[in-house]
């Protein structure tokens, strides 16, 4: 059974967090002062094994935080590139030399990196094996991850790779696919005569090429199958989907054991939850903003989510507590100072049913106690984009959430084309909706509200749509000079360079220059 126990040290010391997971794992534990290659022999793994090293809270924190980063773009990545192009892998390995993962088939002392890999991808297998859409979120940038770096392999240490899984896959001599070249030729669709000279095949058995076998686009001669190097790919893939499936269904069932523990199961709340980017506590513009533009900014610079939120304030003189939250915190991160946020929700709630003095007696202590003014005196924070996505889902009568992932398809389609969504806008919007690409489907709100092609972020906070939007209404980025770029449907192409460098985050990038949004103040409260 996998559990997960987190032990205090002394005074003082770092908080050793231990990652036990099974007797027979604690067995086979290698002594780090001994052969440093030994515990990781292969760059590439199936992560088949859970590490049982005792780990400090900030080198957890670390592994977290840069593998977190890592999906993340990947994920942004393989929207805006063709996953094979060349352009996705340059991206790909430069995020990963930066944040010291194994990139490729590096030299023999990457024990470190190959380390970090191992660790973090178990440690955020623990976060996000709490819900199925957590999983399939999870298992997908994983996959795309997987698939990079096993495209990456030489051909010896793909050999080496497929032989440390337990995947007997074993290539077949030159002079064996010259003499089989005919019959490789006329059974494998898609391949040239001088395709198949150039391809390496590999010799597999029956039971893990079945479905080549039944489509009768593969060669089989003694009982086995001959398959090409571009379709080992879908067979090693289909393995790892397979076997990490598996391990994250037995890794949620063990999370009763994991959430008897007090300090460790928030910070996996946490991580589950957050996202790369600043948290907007600062209010560089507090006082700035005048109640009379709020109507006229809602509706330039607003992202959607805060948008429909004014919108039904306006309409209902009123909001539930979700929303008043949602947008309440949006509203303080922009630059309302408390006197103007009493001022705002008061005269906007007494054109409804509730009198000065309710309001004065009710609502007013919230909005006090969201600008640290009550209670335990916490100067609270705008919501991030995946707080809003992951948590508090609206139900009937609210307005707070995000429309792209909490909205029926239709209803957000009516919208967007009653705010003059051009229809190849709305279409691109909806397929990224259908892939659950929410905070993409918002980045591409962003663009063709703001007729821009490149908008040099990654979209991660509400805070940080108004931010930027007002940059560039400001005349701090360049409008782009073809809108009608915007309706191409087809925009990922080998050649795409119109995707800015900086579509996912890199080092250029200042979000992922910040920590997750409240992790660092977890470790080092008291």
């Amino acid at each position: 059974m996998t559990c997960l126990t987190a032990a205090l040290g002394t005074a003082g010391s770092a908080f050793p967090l231990q990652m036990e997971f099974s007797s027979r794992a604690r067995q086979r534990h290698l002594k780090l002062a001994g052969d440093r290659r030994e515990p990781y022999p292969h760059s590439l793994q199936f992560y088949q094994e859970p590490p049982t090293e005792s780990i400090s809270l900030a080198e957890f924190e670390s592994f977290a935080v840069d593998r977190l980063r890592l999906l993340k773009v990947v994920e942004n990545l393989g929207v805006s590139y063709v996953k094979s192009g060349d352009a996705y892998k340059t991206k790909l390995e430069a995020e990963l030399r930066k944040l010291k993962f194994p990139y490729r088939a590096l030299a023999e002392d990457d024990y470190d990196a190959r380390r970090k890999d191992h660790i973090s991808h178990f440690i955020l297998r623990l976060a996000y094996c709490q819900s199925e859409e957590l999983r399939r979120w999870f298992l997908q940038q994983e996959m795309d991850l997987f698939r990079y770096r096993f495209h990456e392999l030489t051909d010896s240490l793909r050999q080496k790779f497929l032989d440390h899984v337990n995947l007997s896959f074993e290539a077949i001599s030159e002079d064996l696919k010259n003499e089989l070249s005919n019959e490789l030729y006329m059974s494998t669709p898609g391949l040239s005569m001088s395709k198949v000279k150039e391809q390496m095949f590999y010799k597999v058995g029956l039971s893990d090429a079945v479905d080549l076998f039944r489509a009768r686009r593969v060669f089989i001669k003694d009982g086995f199958a001959f398959v090409p190097l571009k379709d080992i790919d879908a067979i090693v893939l289909n393995n790892y989907r397979k076997s990490l499936s598996k391990a994250l269904a037995l890794t949620a069932r063990s999370l009763p054991s994991i959430q008897s523990d007090e300090r460790l199961q928030p910070l996996l709340n946490h991580l589950s939850h957050s996202y790369v980017g600043p948290d907007y506590s600062v209010q560089k513009n507090t006082g700035k903003i005048s109640l009379e533009h709020i109507d006229a900014l809602s509706v330039k610079s607003f992202p959607l989510c805060m948008r429909q939120l004014h919108k039904a304030l306006r309409e209902n003189h009123h909001l539930r507590h979700g929303g008043r939250m949602q947008y309440g915190l949006f509203l303080k991160g922009i630059g309302l100072t408390l006197e103007q946020a009493l001022e705002f929700w008061k005269k906007e709630f007494i054109k409804g049913k509730v009198d000065a003095d309710k309001f004065d007696k009710g609502y007013a202590y919230s909005i006090r106690h969201n600008y640290g003014k009550e209670g335990k005196r916490t100067d609270y924070t705008p919501y991030s984009c995946m707080k809003i996505i992951m948590s508090n889902p609206p139900s009937q009568g609210d307005y707070h959430g995000c429309p792209f992932r909490h909205s029926d398809p239709e209803l957000l389609k009516q919208k967007l084309q009653s705010y003059k969504v051009p229809p190849s806008g709305v279409t691109q919007i909806l397929e990224l909706v259908k892939g659950m690409h929410y905070q993409l489907a918002c980045q591409k709100y962003f663009e063709l509200t703001h007729d821009v092609d490149d908008i040099g972020f990654s979209l991660n906070h509400p805070n940080q749509y108004f931010a930027e939007s007002q940059r560039i209404l400001s005349g701090g980025r360049e409008v782009k000079k073809e809108p009608n770029h915007l309706g191409n449907s087809q925009q990922k192409n080998n050649s795409q360079e119109s995707v800015n460098s900086n579509s996912a985050p890199t080092s250029s990038n200042t979000t992922t220059d910040a920590e997750l949004e409240g992790l660092e103040a977890y470790f080092t409260e008291d």
